[in-house]
C-alpha cells in the first residue's frame, strides 16, 4: 500500500521538467515578448465575462440572488482574490517556464496524481469555458446580423435543451388560453425555434451553428502559427478596448444616480453570489503562463504579462460596471430584460435608445469573444501538449507540425470537441462549471508556491510572491470564499467530472506515465541478479 501511494504521488524533478523544452522534436517557436503577453492576457480576460455574465451577476437567476448596483464591489472582491493567485502564477511561471501552467507546477509540487487531477480540471477552465464564450459570441453575432437585416433561422442559433424547455413552457401557456403574441419574447423565440426546425424521425434538429463555426475558424488560425495568432489577437484587443471606451463615454451621460438605489438589494449574499459569477470575467490571466515555452525571456516577461493584464482589466471592469448599473434600473434588468442577460451592454444602449451604439457594441462583443476563444483554445492545446509529453495522454497530443511548429493535431482535436458542445449546451451551466474548476486550480497553485519554496528554496526565481506564505494562504481562503457562492448542483457536476478523470487516470495514464516507466526501470536496475545471490 505504501509503495502504491509513493507511485501515485511521485514528483517530477524541476531539472527534468526544464530540460524537456530543449527536445528538438517537440520544440515550440519562441516569438513572444512582454507586450504580446499583456495583450494575450487582456485578450483572454476581456470578453464573455464583461459582455455576458455582467447581466446575470447583476440581476441574479432562479438559483442565486443578484448583486444589483453593488456588482462593482463584486468585481473588486474578485479582483483581490484573483490578485493573490496571479502573484503565485507569476512566481511559478518564472520558475518553471514550461507549457502546462498549473498542471506542470503541480507535478513538481504535489506529484503525479494531483498533477493529473489539475490537468483534467483545466479542461473545465479552457475547453468548457470556451463553450460558454462561443455561446456568448453567437448571441452577439446573431444580434449584429439582425441589425444588418440578416435573420438566421431561429433553430440554428439556440441550443437544444434551452429550446425544448422554452417550447414546453410556451405550449402550457398556449394550452391555458394565452395567444402567441402574449408570450414573453424568449418563449416566442423558443417556440419558433422548435416549430421551424427541420425534423428527423420526429426529433427537431436544433443546434447553435454560429458557435461551432467560430471555433472551427479559430482552430485553423492556431494551427498556422503562434506569431500569426498573436498578431490577430493584438488587433482584436485594441478594437474591443475602443468599443468598451465608447460604451463608457456614451453611457456616462445617461447615468441616473437613483438607479444605484438600493445599492445592494440582496445584501452581502447578492454581492458574494455576484463575485462568484463575475469570476468568469477574470479568467485568462493564467492563460499567459501556458505560452511560457513560446516566450523569448520568460523569467522576466511572464510576471509582467500575468500581473499587468489583471490590473488593466480590473480598472476597465469597475468603470463599465458603474456606468452599466447607472444606466439600467436593477428592477428592469431583473424582469423585462431577463431573456437578454447574455447581451447586457447592448440592452443598456437600447434602453436609452442609442441603437447605433448597440450595434457597434454587438460587433465589439463579437471581436472581444473571438480573442478570448483564440487564447483559451491556445492554452488548452499547450496543457495537453505538456500532459502528452509526460505520457499521461496519448503521444499524438504532443506532435509538432514540421513547418508551423504548433501542436496541430492536438489543436484540431480540441477544436472539434469545443465546436460540438458549443452547438448543444447551455451558457449558465458552462459558466458555473468553469468557475469552480478554475478556482480549484488557483488553490493548488497558491499552495504550490509554499511547497516549492520549502522543497527548492535556493533555485533562482525571476519573481517572488511577497510575504510568503501569508499571501498564498490568503489566495486559498479567497478562492474557497468564491467557491461557496456557487450553486450545489455546480459542486455535484464538478465532483462527477473529477471522478471521470480519476477513472481515466487509473485506466490509462497511470500505466503510460513516462515517470512511471523511469521509476520501474530504475528499480529493475537496482534489483540484485538472481544468479549472483
Amino acid at each position: 500500500m505504501k509503495n502504491i501511494s509513493r507511485q501515485l504521488f511521485r514528483v517530477k524533478d524541476l531539472n527534468s521538467i526544464l530540460s524537456e523544452a530543449h527536445d528538438p522534436s517537440r520544440k515550440l517557436k519562441k516569438a513572444l515578448g512582454p507586450f504580446d503577453l499583456i495583450l494575450f492576457g487582456i485578450g483572454a480576460i476581456v470578453g464573455a465575462g464583461i459582455f455576458t455574465s455582467l447581466g446575470t451577476a447583476v440581476a441574479g437567476d432562479s438559483i442565486r440572488p443578484g448583486a444589483g448596483p453593488a456588482i462593482m464591489l463584486s468585481f473588486v472582491i474578485t479582483a483581490i482574490a484573483c490578485g493573490f493567485s496571479a502573484l503565485c502564477y507569476a512566481e511559478l511561471a518564472a520558475l518553471v517556464p514550461i507549457s502546462g501552467s498549473a498542471y506542470t507546477y503541480s507535478y513538481a509540487a504535489f506529484g503525479e496524481l494531483i498533477a493529473w487531477i489539475i490537468g483534467w480540471d483545466l479542461i473545465i477552465e479552457y475547453s468548457i469555458a470556451n463553450v460558454a464564450v462561443a455561446l456568448s459570441w453567437s448571441s452577439y453575432f446573431v444580434e449584429l446580423l439582425r441589425g444588418l437585416g440578416i435573420h438566421l433561422p431561429v433553430w440554428s442559433t439556440i441550443d437544444f435543451r434551452s429550446a425544448m424547455q422554452g417550447f414546453h413552457k410556451a405550449s402550457e401557456l398556449i394550452s391555458s388560453g394565452q395567444t402567441f403574441e402574449q408570450l414573453e419574447p424568449y418563449l416566442q423565440h423558443t417556440w419558433t425555434a422548435v416549430q421551424g426546425a427541420p425534423h428527423i424521425f420526429g426529433i427537431p434538429i436544433i443546434c447553435n451553428l454560429p458557435a461551432s463555426f467560430i471555433i472551427i475558424a479559430l482552430t485553423v488560425i492556431l494551427v498556422i502559427g503562434i506569431k500569426e495568432s498573436a498578431r490577430f489577437n493584438a488587433i482584436m484587443v485594441i478594437f474591443k478596448l475602443l468599443v468598451l471606451g465608447l460604451f463608457v463615454v456614451i453611457g456616462i451621460y445617461y447615468i441616473k444616480p437613483h438607479n444605484w438605489v438600493p445599492f445592494a438589494p440582496n445584501g452581502f449574499a447578492g454581492i458574494r453570489a455576484g463575485a462568484a459569477v463575475v469570476f468568469f470575467a477574470y479568467l485568462g490571466f493564467d492563460a499567459v503562463s501556458t505560452v511560457a515555452e513560446e516566450t523569448r525571456n520568460p523569467k522576466r516577461d511572464l510576471p509582467i504579462g500575468i500581473i499587468g493584464s489583471l490590473i488593466a482589466c480590473t480598472i476597465i471592469y469597475v468603470i463599465v460596471a458603474i456606468v452599466f448599473t447607472g444606466m439600467v434600473p436593477y428592477s428592469l434588468l431583473n424582469t423585462t430584460f431577463a431573456d437578454q442577460k447574455a447581451e447586457p451592454l447592448t440592452v443598456a444602449m437600447k434602453y436609452v435608445n442609442i441603437n447605433w451604439a448597440a450595434g457597434i457594441i454587438a460587433f465589439g462583443a463579437v471581436v472581444a469573444n473571438t480573442a478570448v476563444l483564440l487564447v483559451s483554445q491556445l492554452g488548452q492545446a499547450r496543457i495537453f501538449f505538456a500532459m502528452s509529453r509526460d505520457g499521461l495522454i496519448p503521444a499524438v497530443f504532443s506532435r509538432v507540425h514540421p513547418r508551423f511548429k504548433t501542436p496541430h493535431i492536438n489543436t484540431i482535436i480540441i477544436g472539434a470537441f469545443v465546436a460540438f458542445f458549443a452547438a448543444f449546451t447551455n451558457i449558465d451551466e458552462m459558466v458555473d462549471l468553469t468557475n469552480i474548476g478554475t478556482l480549484f486550480a488557483f488553490i493548488l497553485v497558491c499552495i504550490g508556491v509554499i511547497i516549492l519554496r520549502i522543497k527548492d528554496p535556493h533555485r533562482p526565481r525571476g519573481f517572488k510572491v511577497p510575504f510568503n506564505p501569508l499571501l498564498p494562504l490568503l489566495g486559498v481562503v479567497a478562492c474557497i470564499f468564491l467557491m461557496t457562492g456557487l450553486s450545489p448542483i455546480t459542486w455535484v457536476r464538478f465532483f462527477l467530472w473529477l471522478i471521470v478523470g480519476l477513472i481515466i487516470y487509473f485506466a490509462y495514464s497511470y500505466r503510460h506515465s513516462l515517470l512511471h516507466h523511469k521509476t520501474h526501470h530504475h528499480q529493475d536496475k537496482n534489483k540484485p541478479d538472481a544468479h549472483s545471490v
